[in-house]
């Protein structure tokens, strides 16, 4: 499936005449508790004949006034917009969060958004949204600016897994924390790498498991350690079972400051080669990366782990 392009900012908008249903959020994840706002919009869009939106920001508004210490994204733009246009979105606006947008008053925040779209029939956020100069806009400021203006504000109370709210802080705590089962129940499907296999330093196939590299360095990156993993060609069905490690390779590796690498040995047979584009879910986090004294060591260890993810495969497949 072609999705549609993602935009820039509100000018690249061209249809300014099909009613518009636009979510409003940074929505970094796409998880489970955004799910009911985004899905609104496209609810309110089907039944209008208009289209859904999405009014997400680019950089994360935090890097604005934090700098570098600014929040780190679970996902990139380019995935981000490929996942909300998946679930129903037509046209994702990847608005630039700068001090002009920031201070915009609250009142007038909603007069803006109409003058920038003059189609825009609904919005919809979450129960906590906050907006304008200082944030101090909340739903109730949203309400009463579209009762004056015509447009309806949906918005939505936060969901909960096991009595706490999901959000995309407690996902990065967990992609951070290597508790990936926790990051796929809360994102609402898997955790995934997109890359291109590249040529790599060839010691795995000397000791018996041979790799397939990728680099991987999202902003908020999940814990170093090895996996149970299954990946796939980005145009294929087919999903293949193995063995990831995810790090910096501190056995082998003596750079200052490596950069991450993904790892991959597959568990089963597969025509994978160099440039092939894979998408590779993490299912299972087994241990974390250490270093050995010796590359015999670190076989061993492999050999242990990879008897490990088999029994998971094994365990996985008698249940389905």
């Amino acid at each position: 499936m072609e999705y549609p392009v993602q935009i820039s900012d509100f000018d690249s908008l061209e249809d300014k005449e099909t009613p518009l249903y636009l979510a409003i959020g940074v929505f970094d994840g796409v998880h489970v508790g955004h799910l009911a706002v985004i899905e609104t919009a496209v609810l309110q869009a089907r039944i209008a004949s208009g289209r859904a939106g999405v009014l997400t920001f680019n950089p994360h508004p935090s890097r604005l006034f934090q700098g570098k210490d600014g929040t780190d994204l679970i996902m990139n733009l380019e995935m981000k917009t490929e996942r909300l246009h998946s679930i129903g979105i037509d046209v994702v606006i990847a608005k630039s969060f700068d001090h002009a947008f920031a201070s915009i008053q609250a009142d007038s925040f909603l007069e803006h958004l109409c003058e920038q779209l003059p189609s825009l029939k609904g919005v919809c956020v979450g129960e906590n949204f906050r907006f304008g100069n200082k944030r101090a806009g909340d739903v109730e400021t949203l309400v009463a600016s579209g009762n004056r203006l015509g447009i309806d504000v949906w918005s939505l109370d936060r969901i909960k897994q096991n009595g706490l709210p999901i959000s995309s802080t407690r996902i990065r705590k967990s992609l951070e924390a290597g508790s990936i089962e926790t990051v796929n129940a809360l994102l609402g499907y898997n955790y995934f790498i997109r890359g291109v296999i590249e040529s790599g330093q060839k010691l795995g196939r000397k000791i018996g498991f041979p790799t397939m590299n990728i680099q991987w360095c999202p902003e908020c990156k999940p814990r170093f350690g090895v996996y149970a993993v299954q990946f796939r060609k980005n145009d294929s069905e087919g999903w293949v079972f193995g063995i990831a490690n995810y790090g910096i390779r501190p056995t082998v590796i003596s750079d200052k400051e490596p950069s991450p690498l993904l790892e991959i040995h597959s568990l089963e047979d597969h025509f994978f080669k160099l440039g092939d584009s894979l998408t590779v879910e993490l299912i299972s986090f087994i241990r974390p990366e250490q270093k050995f004294n010796s590359v015999s060591e670190l076989e061993v260890q492999i050999a242990k782990d990879c008897a490990i993810v088999s029994q998971l495969n094994q365990d996985g497949q008698q249940e389905n």
